[in-house]
């Protein structure tokens, strides 16, 4: 008897083990699932065509910014915490294709490298990051970080991030609200497109390459409207304008968007303060269209006016055509002209030169694939 009791003790522990076991992997197979990293790019390139150069001369080749956007790639992952928080990451490159080379001065992930919680009641984000000059401008500018837009203007636009960031970005509803402060917002040095050389963390500096955004937008089922408010400190050695901690680089955007079946409208104002050794102010202000002829087929427009106060200004008239191959791959013309005061300096390609005063025409064909 003792013996079959011990048999049945036996039978019935391996029996719990190999419950508990299940058990185990069914727990461990459910928090695998809940848990993801995604590989993800854009790969763009193709030939641009610009006249009157800075040189005097034509330019033909391969552009070094960007095409109709930039390529990229870089790493996303989520865990979900359960009630409705997720810790999240982002890692992204930016390189230039006719090259190979990092763009974003030098960095492996110049584009975005930071980390957060989300919850139901927005998210919290730390490290190099998209600011609110970004946000506020995706909706709006239907032309985008291409090759012949805003970007011939400010630089910065396209390239809105902070260094050294927490940001706050929070979805209700319609409304949304967003922020960042950085304690240094550029720690690359001069290479690249509005790099500033601006690494900030000065023990004893407390204002030193600070940065500070924020952004009020309301998204309804046909229309939108944003505003973002950004606001520079300069560092000692920084890149000019911006080469002392008194100094202030400021940007105030309001902008909108309309939808009428197949066509979206966006248009908006940008301003710039910049109070450094000399006061420099700008306006830029763009109406553009987009409009789907067929799933496939699609056509951008834009109008922009650039005024430097007391200096110069220029005007840009941007058109594109879009035409999506299959799902992943993408191909585009476009076609930009600008037209420069006496001492406008605008060119109308990213990264293109023209030569003081000069009126621009710039061309490109490319081919664009997602993965």
């Amino acid at each position: 008897m003792k013996v079959k009791r011990t048999a049945g003790k036996v039978r019935k522990i391996r029996t719990t083990a190999a419950a508990l076991a299940a058990l185990g992997a069914l727990a461990s197979g459910g928090a695998h699932a809940q848990s993801s990293v995604t590989l993800y790019g854009i790969v763009d390139t193709g030939v641009e065509y610009y006249n009157h150069a800075s040189n005097g001369g034509s330019f033909v080749g391969m552009p070094t910014l960007t095409g109709e956007v930039p390529s990229r790639f870089g790493l996303r992952g989520n865990e979900d915490l359960g009630n409705g928080y997720k810790a999240f990451f982002v890692l992204e490159n930016g390189f230039a294709m006719n090259s190979g080379a990092l763009n974003y001065g030098g960095r492996l992930f110049g584009r975005q490298a930071n980390l957060g919680i989300s919850s139901p009641y927005g998210a919290l984000t730390l490290g190099r990051q998209m600011n609110m000059s970004m946000y506020v401008l995706l909706n709006a500018d239907v032309i985008g970080p291409s090759i012949h837009s805003m970007a011939s203007f400010d630089s910065y636009l396209p390239n809105a991030r902070s260094d050294n960031a927490a940001g706050y970005l929070g979805k209700f509803g319609g409304l949304t609200v967003g922020g960042t402060y950085s304690t240094g917002r550029d720690a690359a040095g001069p290479a690249g497109p509005s790099a500033t050389n601006c690494g900030g963390n000065v023990a004893g500096d407390p204002v030193a390459c600070r940065q500070y955004t924020m952004m009020l937008a309301y998204d309804a089922a046909q229309y939108g409207v944003a505003a973002s408010y950004d606001v520079m400190r300069g560092g000692t050695g920084a890149s000019a304008p911006l080469s002392n901690p008194a100094y202030t680089d400021t940007r105030t955007i309001v902008d909108g968007y309309v939808k009428f079946g197949q066509a979206k409208v966006g248009g908006g104002w940008i301003r710039r303060n910049t109070a450094a050794a000399t006061h420099s102010q700008s306006d830029i202000y763009f109406l553009g269209a987009t409009y789907y002829a067929t799933p496939a087929l699609s056509f951008d427009a834009q109008a922009l006016r650039y005024i430097l106060r007391s200096t110069s200004d220029s005007n840009l008239f941007v058109g594109r055509v879009n035409y999506q191959l299959t799902k992943r791959t993408l191909i585009y013309s476009s076609i930009g002209y600008v037209t420069n005061s006496s001492r406008g300096t605008a060119a109308v390609a990213a990264g293109g030169s023209v030569a003081t005063g000069s009126d621009q025409l710039g061309v490109m064909a490319g081919i664009q694939q997602r993965f």
